[in-house]
C-alpha cells in the first residue's frame, strides 16, 4: 500500500485537505455537499477510479460517514458503487479531486454494490468491515475533539 503525505492525514476523523486552491465561497473547510458531487477520485497509484456520487451523513451524530464512489458505467447506468469512509479521502484543492490512499486495483477488488441494492450503512458490522478495508478506524469510535487544540489549550 502506498501512503500519502502525512499532512494529508485527516484530523478528528474527517477528510484531509491539501493544496493552496481556495476559490470563491466558504470552502474548503466547510462546503456544501452538493459542490463535491461529481468530483474525481484518484487512487494512491494515480489512477482515476471514479467520481463522488453521494455523500452519506450519519444523521444522529451529525458526521459525514461515507462518500459513495461511482465506478464505471455510462451516465450512472451500470456503474459499481463503493462506500469509502470519509476519513480515507483527502481533498486536493489544487487539482479539485479527492485522493484515496489505496491502489486502484484494491478499490476494484472491493465488491461494492449497485444503485438498486445498497448495504445497510448503519449496520456496525458492515461499517467496521468497510473501515478496515480502507485501513481506517470507524468514524463512530474516533473522538470529535481535536487533540492538537486540546494540547495547545492545556486541557
Amino acid at each position: 500500500m502506498t501512503t500519502l503525505d502525512p499532512k494529508m492525514t485527516p484530523a478528528r476523523g474527517g477528510a484531509g485537505i491539501v493544496g493552496g486552491g481556495v476559490g470563491e465561497g466558504p470552502g474548503p473547510e466547510v462546503m456544501a455537499a452538493a459542490t463535491l458531487d461529481g468530483n474525481k477520485v484518484i487512487s494512491a497509484d494515480g489512477e482515476h477510479v471514479g467520481k463522488i456520487s453521494d455523500i452519506m451523513l450519519d444523521v444522529r451524530s451529525g458526521r459525514v460517514a461515507y462518500a459513495v464512489l461511482s465506478e464505471g458505467g455510462f451516465l450512472g447506468m451500470g456503474s459499481n458503487l463503493h462506500a469509502i469512509p470519509w476519513s480515507a479521502l483527502t481533498l486536493d484543492t489544487d487539482e479539485k479531486v479527492f485522493r484515496v490512499d489505496i491502489s486502484a486495483q484494491r478499490i476494484k477488488d472491493e465488491p461494492g454494490f449497485d444503485k438498486d441494492h445498497w448495504p445497510s450503512m448503519a449496520d456496525e458490522t458492515w461499517g467496521t468491515q468497510m473501515h478496515q478495508y480502507y485501513n481506517r478506524d470507524p468514524y463512530w469510535t474516533t473522538t470529535s475533539v481535536d487533540p492538537v487544540a486540546v494540547r495547545d489549550r492545556g486541557l
